[in-house]
């Protein structure tokens, strides 16, 4: 009894603070309770996405103020974060700091949202809690990343989410189809393959050591078949051949033969598509087994993607299969 009093008055305090008038209904304890932090109109957008999801907002403060909300918050499973681009000030760095804090203390999911200049800095703050990270983001977006935070307490019947949601199943499908073509590859000694690349140009000043007895791999040869593929984009409308995963699969993979590190941010232009989708592809990347996140150990304002051991050996054979049999890479 002790215990169910002393829930009814936590949440009688937050819908306090929140300026609510009643608390009844957030006695339901399958509600999820959201905390929106920013200064711009991003995070009022995020308020919207929270209520059309069905959860409840407790709080909508300020950059600022957001270190010192988050720690006297009692319950709390999604933290919104609208941060600004630019050289990162210091009430942006104790937010991200404290919002790290606080979805460790509470395993709640951050959804972040910044401009494309200050992406590896939200990536490298949030390395190890649950994050959706959204650049830019549409209305549609925020509601997106609220719907797979996990089973809404209300249904949500809106045409946009769906759509979104079968588009991210198809996603994982075909993230699913790359992971094992390349795990195939990575088994066997293939003589066919499929896939396809792209982004911008990083001087190729070294050669990989190849496995013995397969021919070396010209990193130029890599950066032509990007090059190759952005060019399509001149005669022809770029989304009917958007195909992020490959285009961010040869990138790393020519970065990995120069011995070249790829950021976050490089990556996402890398994709060719909107940086929102191409966060998304990263993540799915990294739950395949595809990609690795490393931090900089001298700039905690960077982070890194390189290829996982798995997908660098699938690249490797893919490659030289292509060449054995006169092709080129595409």
């Amino acid at each position: 009894m002790h215990q169910y009093r002393l829930r009814i008055e936590t949440i009688f305090w937050e819908c306090l603070m929140d300026g609510s008038t009643s608390y009844l209904g957030a006695l339901e304890l399958d509600e999820r309770v959201v905390v929106a932090i920013g200064d711009g109109p991003g995070t009022e957008a995020a308020v919207e996405a929270a209520r059309a999801s069905g959860a409840r907002v407790a709080g909508r403060v300020s950059l600022a103020e957001g270190p010192g909300r988050l720690a006297m918050q009692a319950r709390l499973h999604v933290l919104t974060l609208d941060l600004p681009g630019g050289e990162p000030d210091a009430a942006t760095i104790a937010a991200l700091d404290a919002a790290a804090a606080a979805a460790h203390r509470h395993d709640a999911l951050v959804i972040a949202s910044c401009p494309v200049d200050a992406l590896d800095l939200v990536a490298s703050s949030l390395e190890g809690v649950r994050a959706a990270l959204l650049c830019e983001p549409t209305l549609v977006d925020r509601v997106a990343a609220f719907a797979l935070a996990g089973p809404p307490p209300r249904t949500l019947h809106d045409a946009a989410r769906d759509s979104d949601q079968r588009r991210l199943r198809q996603l994982n499908d075909e993230v699913a189809r790359i992971a094992e073509t390349l795990a195939r590859l990575a088994r066997t000694d293939p003589g066919t393959a499929m896939l396809g690349s792209q982004v911008a140009d990083r001087a190729p000043p070294y050669r990989a050591v190849p496995d013995e007895g397969e021919p070396a791999i010209d990193p130029a040869d890599v950066r032509a078949a990007i090059r190759a593929r952005r060019m399509r984009d001149q005669f022809f409308e770029g989304d009917l051949f958007a195909d992020p995963a490959w285009d961010m699969l040869l990138d790393l993979y020519a970065a990995h033969l120069e011995h070249q590190r790829v950021s976050v941010s490089s990556l996402c232009i890398a994709a060719a598509v909107p940086a929102t989708t191409a966060l998304r592809w990263i993540t799915t990347m990294r739950e395949a087994g595809l990609f690795e996140r490393h931090d900089d150990p001298f700039d905690r304002r960077r982070a890194y993607v390189g290829l996982s051991e798995t997908a660098i050996t699938g690249m490797r054979r893919y490659c030289a299969a292509v060449r054995r049999a006169g092709l080129s890479i595409a």
